[in-house]
């Protein structure tokens, strides 16, 4: 069972709404709508997108993390480092 069992539905929403403002600035874009009402709708779906990226690492220490880490040993070491990595990878995104 992975940590974000309890709000997949949440994540799948926001996920959609997503989708459906990726799929608006391109039709801005073919529409030759105006460049910053295009970049400002990328800065929403960037933000968007990171808010699921900190939703999902926030259930992955509290859930896989902890868990991990109350067994000790080489899976916590394991799983701090992976969170590591995840979070190395969101901040340089």
């Amino acid at each position: 069972m992975h940590g974000y069992e309890g709000r997949k539905d949440d994540l799948l929403k926001r996920l959609r709404r997503a989708e459906g403002q990726v799929r608006g600035i391109a039709r801005m874009v073919d529409d030759d709508q105006y460049c910053i009402d295009i970049l400002t709708q990328v800065s929403a779906v960037t933000k968007a997108l990171e808010n699921v990226a900190l939703s999902l690492l926030d259930d992955h220490l509290t859930h896989c993390v902890a868990e991990a880490a109350a067994q000790g040993g080489s899976v916590a070491e394991e799983k701090l480092k992976e969170a590591n990595q995840a979070i190395a990878r969101l901040v340089r995104s």
